[in-house]
């Protein structure tokens, strides 16, 4: 309850109203959250981007599903883990690959106490207690193995089960999909499936925002800093679009853990060659982002040097 009451505080902040808020409250009040209460996130970052929070907060009031799409480091994953806490909602992962079949979604027949009964897939989990399903990376299941959920994504919400009873989704029960382009293995979205989606363009985090989070991460954090490495995590993009290097550097979850080995002791140098630089296995590129760092970063920078205490 802390958690929610957090993140609300959390929406105040980025600017969303209190009637939104309010009608947040409401759905938490009509469906009150069941079963294993440890499937509800508690959220390690907080997403930024008031419109994009106004976007999908209206789509899930309505009642909708949401398909969150854009490139790397866009944070599709923080914002849907973000859209479960403040909806109070336990929430359920289902990762998505060319092999993944209705069974793996659905349920599959097992043995139990002598007689053969529903082993419970995690859609039918999440549909039952009325959780948020989060859809990972959708674009990299055949398309045939996923049109198994186009009745439980449409107005019909059921999943029908061959040799089972029909069930319906509980009415808090929500579906979040990511995909990215681009990623080996992935795919056009079949349209049938994409029609079921309110669907999100992701934008690239901003500047700003990317210091606010590297603030919230890291209090003590010098300003000259956070503004040193959000400028260093653009530059690190831009090189990206224009195909001078792969996006495997452009890792946000990587620069993040670098200022955290820095507050344990490595020498800020040294933390981004770890998170930033060796996601690069090729050694011509991993000389390129070495370049781009050593031209902004001074690498013997010292936990002393970059926090405020």
């Amino acid at each position: 309850m802390q958690e929610t009451q957090n993140m609300l505080d959390f929406l105040r902040e980025e600017g969303i109203g209190e009637s939104l808020i309010g009608e947040i409250e409401a759905f938490r009040r009509a469906y009150p959250a069941t079963g294993d209460l440890r499937r509800i996130p508690k959220p390690h970052f907080h997403y930024y981007g008031k419109e994009i929070w106004l976007k999908a907060l209206t789509a899930l009031l309505a009642g909708e599903n949401i398909l969150l799409v854009g490139p790397k480091a866009t944070g599709k994953n923080v914002l849907a883990e973000n859209l479960s806490a403040v909806f109070d909602r336990p929430q359920w992962d289902i990762s998505f690959y060319l092999n993944t079949d209705a069974a793996s979604l659905i349920g599959t027949d097992t043995f139990r106490g002598g007689e053969v009964v529903l082993r419970e897939g995690p859609i039918t989990q999440c549909a039952k207690a009325g959780g948020f399903g989060v859809l990972d990376e959708i674009n990299m299941a055949k398309n045939e193995s996923l049109a198994v959920l186009h009745a439980t994504l449409d107005f019909r919400r059921i999943i029908d089960v061959p040799g089972y009873d029909r069930i319906s989704l509980a009415p808090g029960t929500r579906f979040i999909a990511t995909m990215n382009y681009g990623y080996a293995g992935t795919r056009e979205l079949n349209e049938a499936l994409a029609s079921r989606f309110m669907v999100i363009q992701m934008p690239i985090i901003s500047n700003e925002n990317l210091r606010k989070l590297l603030v919230t991460q890291h209090p003590a954090l010098k300003p000259e800093y956070s503004d040193q490495l959000a400028q260093l995590f653009g530059e690190i993009r831009a090189k990206c679009e224009s195909a001078e290097i792969s996006t495997k550097a452009l890792d946000l979850r990587g620069l993040l853990a670098a200022v955290s080995l820095v507050e344990n002791g490595l020498s800020l140098g040294d933390a981004l060659e770890l998170g930033i630089i060796n996601k690069s296995f090729d050694d011509f590129e991993r000389q390129l982002v070495t370049d781009i760092i050593s031209a902004r970063i001074d690498g013997t920078v010292s936990r002393k040097e970059l926090f405020l205490s």
